[in-house]
């Protein structure tokens, strides 16, 4: 599990649009990286439309937002169009990120056991560093706490 403090695990992944984007590529700006299991289904839709709702709130705080999961940059895509997501949304087919942040768990459903990604959130400093590391977020109130983590600070 990432703690505050350790260096984020840096990534290069394929953007909605198909184009390469690396945790390193914001360096000296605060980044919110999210995991999320799976686009469109009911609770990573509330999540990442929380997020685009709080959108303008990061932006003034000068936060940029990263959606994760393994669906394909043409799911992604259609997500974002359907949903109007203003951020960035990165294909992890391969679970590069997805294990390097340690959210590919195992999961139980009604009694069922299989891998699958915890749905989790991290605050990245402009160093490049864990800020907050949240992990097993709810779908509905994950953008608003961090959002009132960075108006504390």
């Amino acid at each position: 599990m990432l703690e505050t403090g350790m260096r984020a695990p840096d990534f290069t992944l394929i953007d909605k649009d198909g184009k390469a984007v690396s945790l390193s590529d914001f360096l000296g700006r605060k980044v919110v990286v999210y995991f999320y299991p799976k686009d469109n289904t009911p609770g990573c839709t509330r999540q990442a439309c929380a997020f685009a709702a709080a959108y303008a709130q990061f932006k003034a705080r000068k936060v940029e937002i990263i959606g994760i999961s393994k669906d394909s940059t043409a799911s992604h895509l259609k997500f974002a169009q359907k949903y109007e997501l203003p951020f960035v949304l990165l294909s992890d087919p391969d679970l590069q990120a997805i294990q390097a942040y340690g959210v590919w768990q195992e999961k139980k459903l009604y009694g069922k056991v299989s891998m699958g990604v915890v749905r989790s959130a991290f605050v990245i400093d402009e160093q490049g560093r864990i800020e907050k590391a949240l992990y097993k977020v709810k779908p509905d109130t994950n953008a608003a706490e961090i959002l009132a983590y960075l108006t504390e600070e």
